[in-house]
């Protein structure tokens, strides 16, 4: 009996669905609370060989993206921070739709907590 009043006191208080939970955050009436910490991910870049010293300025240019690796034949490893996974699926979008960029993948993902 005071589990079930306590369930609901909780529900009351936020509202819990499919996108909260995947994104790690819970969604109340007075705002959106994001998790503690970051997203740290790792992407491969397959790009024109000839291009990679523009594209590396470019993506270095991005907010909180470095890169870790490079093959002369036209991959780059790039390893980004963002506060949000909608922000990281944003960062991948715009380094995949930067010219030279046949594409770009995400291989690793983490939250980092506080």
């Amino acid at each position: 009996m005071a589990r079930a009043s306590l369930n609901k006191g909780l529900l009351d208080k936020a509202t819990l669905n499919r996108r909260a939970l995947i994104t790690g955050r819970v969604l109340t009436a007075d705002r959106v609370v994001a998790p503690p910490g970051c997203e740290i991910a790792s992407i491969i870049v397959q790009a024109r060989p000839e291009r990679l010293d523009e594209l590396e300025a470019e993506i270095t240019a991005l907010p909180g993206c470095e890169i870790h690796g490079r093959d002369p034949r036209g991959k780059l490893v790039v390893v980004t921070e963002a506060p949000d996974a909608g922000s990281l699926g944003t960062l991948l979008n715009t380094i995949q739709s930067l010219p030279n960029v046949y594409s770009a993948a995400l291989v690793f993902h983490a939250i980092e907590t506080a």
